[in-house]
C-alpha cells in the first residue's frame, strides 16, 4: 500500500469552500498571486461550458482597473487579448462597481472562487458578457497545499498507540512514502509556474518566497512577480533600486533619517528609483502589505529584499547550482551561505546602524528550506536526484510546525526525536499532519488514520 493510495482510499473529496462561505477563502491578494504563478494550471471551462486556455498571464496592473493587463486567452480556439479580473466571489463584479466602470470594458476573462446561489452574468458597461471561470475548491486546496481551516491542536492523537506498535522500519517506510508524495506535489506546482513564466521566473519566485519566511512569504512572492527577473536583467544597473522601490521601501527623505555612513547608498537608490518609479510604483490597495511586527531583526523584510538583490546580481552562478542535473545540495548551500552584499551583510534595515559582525544573508536553515520545498522535489521529478540522496539530507533544527506534527503523531518530543533529524522526514510529518490531523474536525474521534495504520507493514 502506498501513501497516495492510503490517502485516496479514506477521504472523500472535501467540501471545504462550498460549506465555509466567503470568510473561508484566503485574502484576495494571495489568490491573485497564486493565479499569476500558474498554480491552477492553464486549461479551464467557463460557466457556459466553453474551453479556456491561458496563453499569456499578462502583467500585474499597478494602478486602478482590472487586476492584470495584457493577458491572452483562447476561448474555444479564439484568441482574445486584454485585461483579466480576479475576484473571490462571483457577485464581487457588481458589488465593486466593475459593471459600470469603463476601465473594465475590455476585460477578456473573469476568474472567481465562489459562485452565487443565483446565476450571475458578468457584464460590462456596454452590456457585453465577460466569460467567467470558477476555480474549484479542489483546485484551490491543491494550490494552497493546506486545508482551509487549521483546527487540529497539538496534543497527542489516537495514532500514537498504533504508531508505537509499528516496527521502526515500517514507520520509516510510511514517512518515506509521505515525503515522496509531498515532493511530487511540490514539483508539480513549481512546473506550473515554469510553464506560465519560464524556469528562471519560477526559481526567482520560489527563492523570494523562501526568503520571506512564514510572515512575508506571500509578500516576497508578490514582489518577485511585480519586479520579475527578466526586467531586472534588462535594467541591471537599476535592479536594486527597482526591487526596493517596488517593495515600497524608498522615499525622497529616507536618507535624512539614516546614519551618516548610509546616506550615499540610500540617496543612490532613490535617485535611480525616481527615474524608473512611474513604470513600477503601485497605488492604493495594490501596495504590497509587509509584516514587520514580530520579526527577528535578521528577518526584517528590508534584509530579505537585500538578499534577493544580492542573488539577482549573481544569478548565472546561482541558477547553475540550483538547477544542476544531477543536483547536489551542499555546493548550493555553501554558495548561499557565502553570499555577500556591501551594505546588507552588515545591516538589518535601510536606516539601522551597522552591525559589528557579518549577518548571513541566506542562512543554512533557510537554504535547506529552499532545497526541501522547491529544488529537491524538482530534481527528483527530473531524475536529477535520487530519493536515497534526498534521504541523507539532515536538518539542524525542527521548526515549531514540525514539532507540533511530531507531538501529535508520536505523543512526545522524545518519541518523535528519531524522525526529526532528516529533511525528508520533516516534509513527511507535515504531509501526514496536513492530510489527516487538519482534515479532521472531530478532535481525532473519526479520523481514519489510526485504523489505516494497522494495514501498513
Amino acid at each position: 500500500m502506498t501513501y497516495g493510495f492510503l490517502l485516496e482510499s479514506i477521504w472523500h473529496p472535501p467540501l471545504m469552500f462550498e460549506e465555509s462561505g466567503s470568510n473561508g477563502l484566503p485574502p484576495e491578494l494571495e489568490l491573485q498571486a497564486l493565479w499569476f504563478a500558474g498554480a491552477f494550471g492553464r486549461d479551464f471551462r467557463t460557466t457556459g461550458g466553453n474551453k479556456v486556455r491561458i496563453v499569456q498571464f499578462g502583467e500585474w496592473n499597478r494602478g486602478a482597473g482590472p487586476d492584470f493587463i495584457q493577458a491572452a486567452v483562447e476561448i474555444d480556439g479564439e484568441l482574445r487579448t486584454g485585461p483579466l479580473e480576479l475576484d473571490p466571489l462571483a457577485g464581487d463584479w457588481e458589488a465593486h462597481g466593475h459593471g459600470v466602470n469603463p476601465a473594465f470594458r475590455e476585460v477578456v476573462l473573469h476568474v472567481v472562487f465562489q459562485t452565487d446561489a443565483r446565476r450571475i452574468f458578468t457584464r460590462t458597461c456596454e452590456h457585453g458578457e465577460v466569460p467567467q471561470v470558477v476555480i474549484s475548491a479542489t483546485q484551490l486546496a491543491d494550490a494552497l497545499n493546506r486545508p482551509q481551516r487549521e483546527v487540529a491542536i497539538a496534543h497527542p492523537g489516537r495514532c500514537v498507540a498504533p504508531l508505537k506498535g509499528l516496527p521502526t522500519g515500517a514507520i520509516g517506510r510510511l514517512l518515506d512514502e509521505a515525503a515522496v508524495y509531498r515532493a511530487g506535489n511540490k514539483a508539480s506546482r513549481w512546473l506550473r509556474t515554469a510553464d506560465a513564466h519560464g524556469r528562471d521566473a519560477a526559481l526567482f519566485q520560489a527563492t523570494a518566497e523562501t526568503l520571506g519566511y512564514r510572515g512575508n512569504a506571500l509578500t516576497m512572492r508578490l514582489l518577485s512577480q511585480r519586479a520579475p527577473l527578466s526586467l531586472l536583467k534588462s535594467e541591471a544597473s537599476a535592479a536594486e533600486a527597482i526591487l526596493f522601490g517596488t517593495a515600497g521601501f524608498l522615499s525622497s527623505d529616507l536618507h535624512e533619517l539614516a546614519p551618516a555612513d548610509t546616506r550615499d547608498y540610500l540617496r543612490g537608490l532613490w535617485d535611480t528609483w525616481w527615474k524608473n518609479r512611474a513604470c513600477f510604483e503601485s497605488t492604493g490597495g495594490r501596495v504590497i502589505p509587509w509584516k514587520t511586527h514580530g520579526q527577528r531583526p535578521a528577518n526584517h523584510p528590508h534584509r530579505r529584499v537585500g538578499a534577493l538583490t544580492a542573488l539577482a546580481a549573481v544569478w548565472p552562478q546561482y541558477r547553475r547550482l540550483a538547477l544542476a542535473r544531477p543536483f547536489s545540495a551542499k555546493p548550493l548551500i555553501d554558495f548561499l551561505q557565502s553570499l555577500e552584499h556591501g551594505f546588507w551583510s552588515y545591516r538589518h534595515t535601510l536606516t539601522s546602524a551597522a552591525s559589528p559582525k557579518r549577518v548571513a544573508l541566506f542562512g543554512k536553515t533557510q537554504a535547506l528550506e529552499l532545497v526541501a520545498n522547491h529544488l529537491a522535489p524538482l530534481a527528483m521529478h527530473e531524475e536529477g536526484m535520487s530519493f536515497a540522496v534526498y534521504h541523507k539530507l539532515r536538518n539542524s533544527a525542527a521548526n515549531d510546525k514540525v514539532k507540533r506534527c511530531g507531538l501529535r503523531l508520536f505523543g512526545s518530543a522524545k518519541a518523535a526525536q528519531p524522525w526529526m533529524r532528516r529533511v525528508c522526514h520533516h516534509q513527511a510529518l507535515l504531509q501526514v499532519y496536513q492530510d489527516f490531523c487538519l482534515e479532521d474536525f472531530t478532535d481525532c474521534k473519526d479520523c481514519p488514520f489510526p485504523e489505516q495504520l494497522s494495514q501498513w507493514r
